[in-house]
């Protein structure tokens, strides 16, 4: 049996997730109850130490980082 002829075949990627340019990885995270910003930093990047990109990457949404409240939606750099 022949091996098949893979020559014309493309790469490329695809993603259900939706594009948006503004964000820089395009992830967000909608905060649950009894969440804090360390500990979404430790669940999404393994550090609760970097909860301070979180807070940078929001700032307009979120005035006091000791004070994110369930439903908000953050961006995730």
């Amino acid at each position: 049996m022949p091996n098949p002829d893979f020559s014309n075949v493309k790469s490329g990627s695809s993603s259900t997730a939706p594009s948006d340019s503004s964000k820089a990885s395009g992830q967000t995270y909608v905060v649950k109850p009894g969440d804090s910003l360390s500990k979404i930093a430790q669940h999404v990047y393994g550090n609760m130490n970097d909860w301070r990109k979180i807070y940078e990457a929001n700032r307009d949404i979120i005035q006091d980082p000791d004070l994110i409240h369930p439903g908000q939606t953050l961006r995730l750099p």
